[in-house]
């Protein structure tokens, strides 16, 4: 299977994968342009949909260019090393950035500012949540309401009072409770920044690798670019658990621990990407490297709200998401668990109950055989999380953007063995690989 996707990864020298992504991209974007009703994911189709389009042209025009050296290796000359340049891996990845700068970054600063400008539909509610979350830490020294608090607002404001995140998050709202309402204190200006600098970290760790479809799943991919542009609190933790797992696949536990205790420490939606890690680490001897910072960062963060108000952060990040507060959450995308919790007598207890299973089945799997590579351990948080989101009572449609990632990380995890005198079977195998690949084939 892992030499099917590793062939499927490569095929046409990649933009076989790559013309269709954008492609599609572009018509989810203009779809959303065009239809939504939240207005600034239509504010983020209006620009994605060029950005996809012209990235498009500019990946059909690198095939091209793939096509006409390809069976051309043995040509010598400037122009023909130019080329060769243009159209590997390396400017496929550069096309990447590219996209992302252009498909999530450009619509954010936009909206970002046109927000201090004065409009007030340019965000959606997880950034105002965050960001008050930052200026209660500075003025009360806890991000959270607590019940009676919230109870005291009026009816149509008490969802904006709960906090559903860990103590950590509230570090991204600091600089608008600081600095003002400015275009650069818009928390999703931070998740970005802080997403680019750790993703810059995740590729340099694994230069040795196929890294090119695991930038794009992260970034380009619309549930990716417009989760960033609009709201943004996943993607940075998402980058931080995909760090983890860069720093694990280059035996740096310890480093592993921090990132992974890093993401837990702003959202629970880490924790199972804790459990998985923590195990791994214990299967390679390696526990003692990353359970203090898998572990210890997360309780960290946990003691100045707790000094304050214990019960406080237990009403916003355990009883509101679990359905328990005074109000609703409004993260209900039609998926199995939410249609059987609406839709089944006594359906919530039926999904919770479903998903207990899902969660035992995984638990024994991890137990009885745990994964021995940080692959491994994508696979099995991707698929994990996968089941999850889709059995959750309360979920959102977005969060898709976790198994995705980690399914295909699971690939850019794995050594690449090139072709060597010293391994016959291998040159064989790969001798009808372009040379223009700047990889070979996965180590089984």
């Amino acid at each position: 299977m892992g030499r099917f996707f590793a062939r499927l990864d490569q095929a046409a020298g990649g933009y076989a994968i790559d013309l269709p992504l954008y492609a599609l991209s572009a018509v989810f974007a203009l779809v959303t342009a065009l239809s939504s009703t939240l207005l600034p994911h239509r504010a983020w189709g209006s620009i994605a949909a060029w950005a996809y389009a012209d990235a498009f042209l500019l990946a059909l025009l690198q095939f091209l260019g793939y096509r006409a050296v390809r069976d051309r290796i043995d040509a010598t000359g400037r122009a023909w090393r130019v080329l060769r340049a243009l159209v590997g891996n390396r400017a496929r990845a550069t096309l990447t950035w590219i996209t992302w700068s252009a498909a999530a970054l450009l619509p954010l600063v936009v909206q970002a500012v046109q927000r201090a400008d004065g409009r007030t539909d340019r965000a959606q509610e997880e950034v105002l949540v965050v960001e008050r979350m930052g200026e209660r830490l500075l003025t009360d020294g806890t991000p959270y309401l607590s019940r009676d608090a919230i109870a005291a607002l009026p009816a149509d404001e008490r969802l904006m009072g709960y906090s559903p995140y860990q103590p950590g998050m509230s570090v991204f709202g600091l600089p608008r409770a600081m600095f003002g309402d400015v275009w650069w204190t818009d928390a999703r200006i931070w998740f970005a920044l802080f997403t680019a600098l750790t993703l810059i970290t995740a590729m340099a760790l694994l230069r040795k690798r196929s890294t090119t479809r695991a930038l794009q799943a992260v970034t380009v991919l619309p549930v990716c670019a417009l989760t960033l542009a609009t709201g943004g609190d996943d993607i940075p933790v998402l980058a931080l658990c995909l760090l983890a797992l860069a720093f694990a696949a280059t035996d740096r536990y310890g480093w592993a621990g921090v990132a992974v205790g890093a993401a837990a420490a702003c959202k629970l939606f880490a924790l199972p990407v804790v459990a998985v890690l923590a195990i791994l680490a214990m299967a390679v001897a390696r526990g003692g490297k990353l359970l203090p910072g898998a572990l210890g960062l997360p309780i960290l963060v946990l003691i100045p709200p707790f000094q304050v108000a214990q019960d406080a952060f237990l009403e916003n990040v355990i009883r509101f998401p679990l359905g328990h507060g005074l109000v609703t959450s409004p993260a209900q995308s039609p998926f199995p668990g939410y249609l059987i919790a609406q839709h089944v007598p006594e359906g919530r207890f039926v999904a919770l109950g479903l998903l207990l299973v899902v969660a035992a089945a995984i638990t024994v799997r991890i137990l009885w055989w745990p994964p021995r590579t940080p692959s491994s351990a994508s696979l099995i948080i991707g698929w994990g999380l996968l089941a999850a989101i889709l059995l959750m009572p309360t979920t959102r449609f977005g969060y898709l953007l976790y198994p995705i990632a980690f399914l295909v990380w699971a690939g850019a995890l794995v050594p690449l063995v090139r072709n060597s005198p010293a391994k016959p079977a291998l040159r064989n195998h790969t001798a009808t690989s372009s040379p223009l690949d700047d990889t070979a084939l996965y180590r089984r």
